[in-house]
Order: structure tokens, then C-alpha cells, then sequence
């Protein structure tokens, strides 16, 4: 199976598939998917954990992009309760989430090309997302999970933990998919929050301040934000223009979008 699997890998699609059962196991403890739950699952593939999310009666809707896949997954799961599982043979990223019932949980196995794009558009949907459950290369996942003062830290996971709260589940190793990617993967829970989402005055802000910050890491917080905050800005606001991106926390970004967006509107 895992050679015919192998054989059927797209590469333009970035396709590896699952075919470890202790991990599909895991994934599947993690979701606890139940008949209550409307699901997306992006990149079903060939239905490893489809199998799983199927039998949990859950509303089930499915988005896979490689055409040669669709004939298996209507035969297995679509044709048998169409009433309850649909599937979407479209670019995920082109996909209009505001036609599906909420709250949705999320599942995928992301390519790396398309990851952050569609972590950020998921996040941009707030309430209608109740959780999100995705593999992803595991550097992907120390950049989103990372704190400050890490080498991994840095714009993907300031953006995501301002709105979301993160938890690494699962690592996978290659040997795990057919094909067996070069890299290693991990699993990680992406829970939004409202509270959170409330704080920020202005998401545009926010992403422009943080894009800055981390233009160029090597140097400082008074290079990179020169054209942002003057030298008394930085001491009112009680950030040291000498420290690098990496050394603020979320909180301190998310307080420093806020001053900017008052400032901006002559608060």
C-alpha cells in the first residue's frame, strides 16, 4: 500500500500521505471529533483520518485540490451520506468559509507552500472557527508555538498567538507518510479567541508594525521601527530601542498597534 501510496504522491501538490496508524490514532484522540462537530477537512488525500472523522457521524465537508483523488473519496464517504458529507475539489486558499455552518472545526495536513496564507485567512474568520487541528512541517510549528527570546519567534507566531491560543500535540517523523518527506512534522492545536481579538484595536496595525519589526531581525528595535516611533515614544512606551524583535513579547506588540492606532486617530 505504501508503494502504490508513494506512486499516487503529487509533488506539485506537495502530497505525502499518512500512513502510520499510532499517529493517525493520536490525531484522531486529539480532535475527538463527535456527531455535534461540522468539520473541514483540507487535503483529505487518500482518507486516513477522513476514515476516523467520518465514523464520529460528525458533519463532514471536504476540500481536496488533486482531482485524482475525488473519484476514491466520493466512493468512500460522499456517495454513502451525501447528506451529511460533501466534498470541494477546489484551492483551498479561493474557498468562501462564510457558506459553511459554524462553528467549524478544522482538520488538515497543509502543504508548506500554502500553510501560513491559510492559517491567517482561518484566523481572519474569528468566531466561526471554534478550533483548528493541522499537520505541518515541524519548523512551522516551533515558529508558531515560540516565545520571545527564541530563534523561532518571530512574525508568524506573534500574529497567530495575539488572536489564538497554540498547543504542539503530535510529532511525526518521516517514516510515517508515503512518500516520506525530507523534513519532520508535527501536529498543533490552533484555538481562536475572542478575548484576545478584542484588545486589538486595529489588525491592519498590527501586521504592519509587526512586519517591521522583523524586517531584518539582526537589527534593532530603533532600525527597524525608525519610521514608526521616535527615541521618546520608545521610552513612554518602555521599550528599549536597543533590544531586537525577537526580545518583545505578543502583549507588548499587540500595546505598541494599540498606541500607534490611538495615535493615528489623535486619541
Amino acid at each position: 500500500m505504501s508503494k502504490q501510496l508513494t506512486r499516487s504522491a503529487r509533488k506539485r501538490f506537495g502530497q505525502n500521505f499518512l500512513v502510520d496508524d499510532r499517529v493517525i490514532e493520536a490525531i484522531l484522540a486529539s480532535i475527538r471529533a463527535s456527531a455535534a462537530d461540522a468539520i473541514v477537512e483540507i487535503g483529505p488525500g487518500h482518507g486516513a483520518i477522513t476514515e476516523g472523522l467520518y465514523a464520529s457521524q460528525c458533519d463532514l465537508t471536504l476540500i481536496e485540490l488533486d482531482r485524482n483523488l475525488v473519484p476514491g473519496l466520493l466512493a468512500s464517504f460522499v456517495s454513502k451520506t451525501p447528506g451529511r458529507c460533501r466534498l470541494l475539489n477546489e484551492d483551498v486558499l479561493k474557498v468562501d468559509f462564510g457558506q459553511f455552518s459554524s462553528p467549524l472545526r478544522i482538520v488538515g495536513n497543509l502543504p508548506y507552500n500554502i500553510s501560513t496564507p491559510l492559517l491567517f485567512k482561518l484566523l481572519e474568520l474569528g468566531d466561526q472557527i471554534q478550533d483548528i487541528h493541522v499537520m505541518l512541517q515541524k519548523e512551522v510549528v516551533n515558529r508558531i508555538a515560540a516565545v520571545p527570546g527564541e530563534s523561532a519567534y518571530g512574525r508568524l507566531g506573534v500574529m497567530i498567538q495575539a488572536t489564538a491560543s497554540v498547543e504542539p500535540l503530535i510529532e511525526v517523523p518521516p517514516e510515517s507518510f508515503a512518500p516520506p518527506p525530507k523534513v519532520d512534522s508535527g501536529v498543533i492545536r490552533i484555538i481562536p479567541c475572542a478575548r484576545k481579538r478584542s484588545l486589538i484595536a486595529s489588525m491592519q496595525t498590527l501586521t504592519h508594525v509587526v512586519r517591521q519589526a522583523f524586517s531584518q531581525r539582526r537589527k534593532t528595535l530603533r532600525n527597524n521601527l525608525k519610521d514608526i516611533l521616535t527615541s521618546e515614544e520608545f521610552e513612554v512606551l518602555g521599550i528599549n530601542p536597543q533590544d531586537r524583535p525577537e526580545r518583545l513579547s505578543v502583549q507588548t506588540y499587540v500595546e505598541l498597534c494599540n498606541y500607534l492606532d490611538r495615535k493615528e486617530r489623535n486619541i
